[in-house]
């Protein structure tokens, strides 16, 4: 997926937060620890620094959420930061998105933080993120 294509999937998905713009995922994939894994449909984006890797973005069509292809870029992206050294994830999720939190949990992943005011909204308001995490085999 190309930096256009990603902005242009976080647009339709990110309902609950400001999508990222091509030029942030361009300057995010050129960095050196940057991982993407994707379907035709979904995609994730993190980093692995060290022994622990970190989930920046996901999205997923809303036109094909529930088919499995967020897990499948999930799964995906599991597998290549275990081969690159990983043995933890953690990301931050929205406090708003429930069907994201939902989704989480379903893939092994406990709440351990929270981050007040963390994620700017689209209408200027401010949600919590709730930061999440999990051991990788």
């Amino acid at each position: 997926m190309t930096p256009e294509t990603l902005a242009a999937l976080t647009r339709r998905a990110y309902r609950h937060l400001t999508p990222w713009s091509a030029e942030q995922f361009e300057q995010t994939l050129s960095g050196r620890f940057s991982l993407l894994a994707s379907t035709e449909h979904a995609f994730v984006l993190g980093q692995i620094i060290a022994d622990e890797a970190e989930i920046l973005a996901l999205a997923a069509d809303p036109d094909r959420q529930r088919t499995g292809e967020a897990t499948r870029a999930l799964t995906d992206f599991h597998a290549q930061a275990t081969a690159r050294g990983a043995t933890r994830v953690f990301l931050e999720v929205a406090a708003a998105n429930a069907p994201a939190r939902a989704f989480y949990t379903r893939q092994g992943y406990a709440e351990v933080g929270l981050r007040r005011g963390y994620y700017p909204r689209p209408d200027g308001t401010r949600d919590d993120a709730v930061i999440m995490s999990r051991a990788l085999p």
